[in-house]
């Protein structure tokens, strides 16, 4: 009897064989593509940074040069509305020479966030803002009004280049690919690099500002599970 059970079940274990042997494997791969499109807006960053011994001096100093900066600005053409405050900072100048901590002064920074809708009148922005007191710049950030177009190349082509992957990974083990499983958009979003400068104000002085506009890189990546088998 016990060997009559013994040879039962190793005949049904022989016939599990080819089951497993021919069971779906999964590959699982990162996709990712971008897009590049060209910016049609940007956000300069500039503003004044003014220093005093006495802290209300260089605050009235700073408001003040923002005020004459705004006005040239709304002169020159950009709405009221496309101007706003990025940010308000001040604080106290130390010396340690003396083997204590003594003040010596205050520093005011007050900075704009400038929106400029003709990417073609940033430089211009610029000189406008350096030419009524101005003296930082802190960035240039570009943007595009439209990229649901590229989005949707984007994620085509992390698909592909998922599909791509997985078909050399599935190769290389001697499988084939048989279809899909599972697929999961992971993020699609756009971004660009900025210009970040220490600007000149003596040479704005002489010459006017050029800036070029950025491309946007719109950049997407999917997660997708192929099936494969032998």
């Amino acid at each position: 009897m016990k060997k009559t059970v013994s040879l039962l079940m190793a005949l049904l274990i022989i016939s599990l064989i080819p089951a497993f042997a021919f069971a779906d494997s999964e590959i699982t791969v990162t996709g990712t593509g971008n897009v590049l499109v060209p910016a049609d807006m940007a956000v300069v960053m500039l503003g004044v940074s003014a220093a005093d011994k006495d802290v209300r001096t260089a605050q009235g100093t700073a408001n003040e040069a923002i005020a004459a900066i705004r006005s040239a600005l709304i002169e020159g053409g950009i709405a009221e509305e496309d101007i706003n405050t990025d940010y308000i900072n001040i604080y106290a100048m130390y010396d340690y020479s003396g083997g204590s901590e003594q003040i010596t002064g205050y520093n005011a920074n007050s900075t704009l966030a400038i929106r400029v809708k003709d990417i073609e009148r940033v430089g211009e922005v610029i000189d406008l803002a350096f030419g009524a007191g101005a003296n930082t710049l802190n960035g240039i950030g570009f943007s595009a009004t439209d990229t649901a177009e590229a989005k949707e190349m984007a994620m085509r082509l992390a698909v592909a280049d998922a599909q791509a992957k997985a078909d050399i990974l599935a190769d290389a083990a001697g499988l084939k690919i048989r279809g899909i499983e599972d697929i999961a958009e992971q993020n699609t979003y756009s971004y660009d690099k900025g210009i970040m400068n220490n600007f000149d104000v003596a040479e704005a002085a002489v010459a006017g500002t050029v800036v070029q506009a950025a491309k946007l890189t719109v950049s997407s990546s999917v997660v997708i599970t192929f099936k494969a088998d032998k």
